[in-house]
């Protein structure tokens, strides 16, 4: 690199080092916030708080990076502005992009960063963050109820139109691994009721990939008519052709802004072939998060036109409509996602387009600086 170029990424690094450990440091407060209690409620030591958090602090980074981005670029070339340095450059022969292009090699590096982010040290965070919680609360609540209610999640749901097969518990709980008020009913082509296996308790057996069924009975009905043919009770029931993951169960009724990236992969991956309208909520955050790799390359072209603008205008005006062009693409995102969970505007698109747009009028806005 060029004694210019060291120059002008010393003047942004710095202040995206602060900018970025800042609101990090607020996201963290914020978490502390919310979780904290719920730490010391189920009796966790210092050691344990540390480690949460330290676990956690990566799930941040989607978040806080374009914002970060944005915010020091807009400072660091705006006090260059104010200096009268962007002049002295232009006065020199260089373009803009010549002045700037360090920074853009840096955005193409953090779209590497932010799809390596996204794809593995992200989903990461957010599983094992969860569990570590879970394992916290399941610890504090495992002296003071019955086994099969902690850490229990209420009225668990599954329909897997891939068998044909509905599942409905009452409750599952992460502590025992097992279900209660277990109802599995199995339906023909037409969706019409087959066979109906109710249990008072059932967990998935890895040793013998099955289902195990107990205190139960197991009842054949009529499709057409809908008459029970036939029913007999059970103690113990082993089914080898059930092999639902409890995992997926639980995931589904997860909101998709809550999973991880390979979470919202397995949801997608497991039900890409049914009508499911609920699937394209999980596709849009899936291809949402995919179109994040975008993001420093867009906050770059948003900024870096604005906070550079000629030195007859003020540099609040340019920075103030940077930031009403980031503000209109958070706008245009949420709408895109509305479209895209309603099924108006296909998942890939609805999650794509927004990324797209305000890169290509950032790019125009580059082509046009004086």
């Amino acid at each position: 690199m060029s004694l210019l170029d060291r120059y002008v990424l010393r003047e942004w690094l710095g202040v995206l080092v602060l900018v970025l450990g800042a609101t990090l440091g607020l996201l963290l407060m914020q978490s502390m916030y919310d979780d904290l209690g719920d730490l010391l409620d189920a009796g966790a030591g210092l050691v344990d708080i540390v480690f949460y958090y330290t676990v956690r602090l990566p799930s941040f980074l989607s978040l806080v990076l374009a914002l970060s981005l944005l915010l020091s670029l807009l400072f660091a070339l705006g006090r260059m502005h104010r200096n009268l340095e962007i002049m002295a450059m232009r006065a020199a022969g260089l373009g803009f992009f010549r002045i700037t292009r360090a920074i853009w090699g840096v955005g193409v590096i953090l779209c590497g960063v932010t799809w390596y982010m996204n794809g593995t040290v992200i989903p990461w965070s957010v599983e094992t963050s969860r569990e570590i919680l879970q394992d916290l609360r399941v610890r504090g609540q495992s002296t003071g109820q019955s086994v099969d209610r902690v850490e229990a999640v209420e009225s668990v749901a599954f329909d897997n139109r891939r068998q044909n097969r509905m599942w409905f518990m009452n409750r599952y709980s992460r502590y025992t691994n097992r279900g209660y008020g277990v109802v599995v009913t199995e339906l023909d082509a037409e969706r019409r009721e087959k066979t109906r296996l109710q249990a008072g308790e059932a967990w998935f057996d890895q040793n013998r990939n099955a289902w195990v069924f107990l205190r139960g009975r197991e009842t054949w009905i009529e499709p057409e008519t809908g008459e029970v043919q036939r029913s007999v009770a059970f103690d113990e029931k082993v089914v080898a052709h059930y092999r639902e993951d409890p995992a997926l169960m639980l995931a589904f009724d997860q909101k998709a802004v809550d999973m991880s990236f390979w979470e919202l992969e397995r949801v997608i991956a497991f039900h890409e072939a049914e009508d499911n309208p609920k699937v394209l909520l999980y596709a849009v955050r899936y291809y949402r998060l995919l179109a994040e790799t975008l993001g420093p390359l867009i906050v770059i072209a948003l900024a870096v036109p604005f906070a550079v603008a000629g030195v007859r205008v003020s540099p609040a005006v340019g920075v103030s409509k940077s930031i009403g062009l980031f503000l209109s693409y958070f706008v245009l995102f949420k709408t895109s996602t509305a479209l895209g969970g309603r099924g108006v505007v296909d998942p890939m698109w609805a999650a794509v387009a927004p990324s797209l747009i305000m890169l290509l009028i950032g790019l125009g806005c580059m082509t046009r600086v004086r």
